[in-house]
């Protein structure tokens, strides 16, 4: 139960939400029995966390215009590709050479990817997060439809997440998304990704990097990384404009692009996924190998995949 895992909420205000405490809604009593049922939750204890639960406004807000659909790549990219994450990346590298270089032995996934992610994820740690991720998530779960069937499963990940590692609910602090440390893990990602890379016995990617830099590692390797190519840029002055931004996932092989007049140089049975980005100069044509995809799975999104490629290029000069 939460409370014998020390996880007891010190509230005694009621809060609402959209006009009510979350608490009374017949929506929450519902999960809560289902939460009763199947994991032996105690009522009384999930009664006392839905009434600390506060609905956000301006979650609703953040999700509803995230960077990667409203900017254009040549807006995203002055984000994450500035000197000063650059130069905190290479600080990052050099304090942490040897988990790194243990993460890339154990885990196959380079340093500079690593770093990367953690880098366009928290500015290496600096920017963690300013909501409570229990308000985050049960915002979401009850007062954001277009994907409360998923924010409910990330809820019951917290929850479960939180009697697991024994951690105080109400301190845990995130994103608007209810993401988490160093490299902004989900609830589901940390159960089901995150490592003690430092031997301690304890999982924390909230305030350890040793273990975030192991937990991203493991998070890109179980997604499928490989050795090889990562993206590749293409010139081309007459290319067809339908076979560009099709499909995140490599869906056409070299040799079909070699049909449309684009020869990259590898195999002919390499899967890729052709996209076409608006740059500084105009617009740009790069071909996205596996790695690409799998960093995408960290963020479905080809600005966020590419803002960590190109942050790792330059972090290895």
């Amino acid at each position: 139960m939460l409370r014998a895992l020390c996880v007891i909420i010190l509230v005694t205000q009621t809060h609402t939400a959209v006009g009510e405490n979350y608490s009374t809604r017949e929506d929450v009593k519902e999960f809560i029995k289902s939460l009763m049922i199947s994991e032996n939750f105690a009522e009384l204890e999930l009664l006392e966390v839905f009434r600390a639960a506060e609905y956000k406004s301006t979650i609703i807000e953040s999700i509803s215009r995230p960077a990667e659909k409203v900017l254009a790549w040549s807006e995203y990219q002055d984000i994450f590709l500035k000197e000063p994450r650059i130069s905190a990346g290479k600080r990052f590298m050099e304090t942490y050479h040897e988990p790194l270089e243990r993460a890339w032995e154990e885990y196959g996934v380079p340093p500079a990817i690593v770093t990367a992610v953690i880098g366009v994820e928290t500015m290496y740690g600096r920017y963690l997060g300013n909501y409570r991720v229990l308000d985050a998530l049960v915002t979401l779960a009850f007062d954001y439809p277009p994907r409360a069937t998923f924010f409910r499963k990330e809820l019951y990940e917290f929850l479960m997440l939180v009697r697991e590692e024994r951690q105080e609910i109400t301190d845990l602090r995130g994103s608007y998304a209810g993401a988490m440390g160093y490299g902004q893990f989900i609830s589901s990602s940390y159960r089901r990704y995150a490592v003690d890379f430092d031997g301690d016995g304890i999982r924390d990617i909230w305030r350890n990097p040793v273990d975030a830099i192991g937990s991203v590692a493991n998070y890109l390797s179980e997604h499928g990384w490989s050795s090889g190519q990562v993206v590749v840029r293409i010139d081309v002055d007459d290319v067809d404009e339908s076979i560009f931004n099709v499909s995140l996932k490599p869906s056409i092989t070299v040799a079909d692009m070699e049909k449309f007049g684009i020869s990259v140089g590898s195999s002919g049975k390499e899967p890729v996924s052709p996209m076409k980005f608006s740059g500084k100069q105009g617009s740009e044509y790069w071909l996205g190998f596996n790695n690409f995809y799998v960093i995408t799975r960290y963020n479905h999104s080809k600005l966020y995949a590419m803002a960590v490629f190109q942050l790792s290029e330059e972090l290895n000069k």
